[in-house]
């Protein structure tokens, strides 16, 4: 029976390890360690409770910092675990500090490194999670994209040995929580908004939150949108509105609250006229749920997105996100480039393929997501 360890630390991460880690516990044993990026009750615990993931066997504690303490901290207090726990392999997700802190370990541990996610590139290497996701695929073994265009990435870089196209695990995710969502949340009524008379609006990216000028001209134009503006606000948000004096405008022409529970957060978004996100995940979630997206930044990872018409760039833009947020527009199609919903089965399966057999993994999977 395979032993994996399942490395986590930020909402987007809890919500993935959800959909794999129940079918990894049906055919083998899981320790999940839980890194602290989001630590507190509204980023981390709530998420735990509502999307029945078992309680981390360790969290490692480790809080905000710059990214080479925080990175360091998650490799010096995970590595003693790894070895301790002695597991066949280490599945990391996505694209954070906790990601990269995973991929070095295991690779120093010669353990199997499993990266769900692969192959996403923003092509914009001042991000710090584009340098994660560039280190990470180039240390696993098994890279598990979610796309065919991942794939491509993946090649571009020379990535071919271990590489499956397996669908998106958010794409499960998401299929699972639009019903419970509007089965259980009550959220909409709470705010007293109707489907479809509101913008919902995100930001939490360095290069918006750290940025004065950038995040003025966010909030001036979401100010202007010509429906109400629902603004779950993360903390460090909340500490640079506050910081750069603009709390009073963000609240007097914005409906700012605590950040939400994933499925309140899903109700909204699928609720929503459109969103306003720098946030990739937001940006996915909003195209599996139909509702048109505007992403406050010059580039994307998820370019299928785009491409079809679901998503545009504007960008940290005042004039630009007034104009969009008005202008009506139908994207072009609605494709189904992330898989069928069953990309969680997939990865298991693929798993359990490659640690049962002491033969080299098949080069390039280029089974058809359609």
């Amino acid at each position: 029976m395979m032993r994996v360890c399942s490395i986590v630390g930020a909402r987007p991460q809890f919500v993935k390890a959800a959909i794999v880690s129940r079918k990894l516990r049906d055919v083998g044993e899981e320790v999940l360690v839980h890194t602290g990026q989001h630590y507190d009750e509204e980023l981390s615990d709530v998420f735990f409770e509502e999307l029945d993931i078992p309680e981390p066997e360790y969290n490692l504690g480790v809080e905000s910092d710059t990214h080479g303490r925080q990175t360091a901290a998650m490799i010096d207090r995970l590595e003693p675990i790894v070895e301790a726990e002695d597991p066949d392999a280490l599945l990391l997700y996505g694209d954070t500090n906790s990601t990269l802190a995973g991929a070095i370990v295991g690779s120093k541990r010669d353990l199997v490194v499993a990266h769900v996610e692969a192959g996403l590139r923003s092509d914009n290497r001042s991000m710090p999670e584009e340098i994660n996701r560039i280190l990470t695929d180039h240390a696993a073994d098994l890279c598990f994209a979610p796309s065919e265009e991942a794939m491509v990435n993946l090649a571009s870089e020379g990535v071919t040995d271990g590489v499956y196209c397996t669908g998106d695990v958010m794409y499960d995710a998401i299929l699972e929580a639009r019903d419970r969502s509007q089965r259980q949340s009550t959220i909409l009524d709470e705010l007293g908004v109707e489907p479809g008379e509101y913008v919902l609006a995100t930001v939490h990216r360095a290069s918006n939150t750290d940025d004065r000028s950038n995040l003025a001209a966010i909030v001036d134009g979401l100010a202007d949108a010509p429906r109400p503006v629902i603004f779950p606000a993360h903390p460090r948000t909340v500490e640079c509105l506050r910081e750069y004096g603009l709390w009073d405008r963000a609240t007097e022409h914005l409906e700012v609250i605590d950040p939400q529970g994933y499925l309140d957060f899903v109700r909204l978004l699928d609720g929503a006229e459109r969103v306003a996100t720098d946030s990739g995940g937001v940006q996915k979630e909003a195209f599996f749920l139909g509702t048109r997206c505007l992403t406050l930044r010059a580039e994307t990872e998820w370019v299928e997105t785009v491409e079809c018409g679901w998503n545009r760039l504007i960008g940290p833009n005042r004039s630009r996100i007034r104009e969009e947020l008005r202008e009506n527009w139908t994207p072009e199609s609605n494709p189904h480039p992330y898989g069928d919903g069953t990309a969680g089965r997939r990865i298991v399966q693929l798993l359990e393929d490659h640690l049962q057999t002491d033969e080299a993994t098949p080069a390039v999977e280029t089974a058809s997501l359609d």
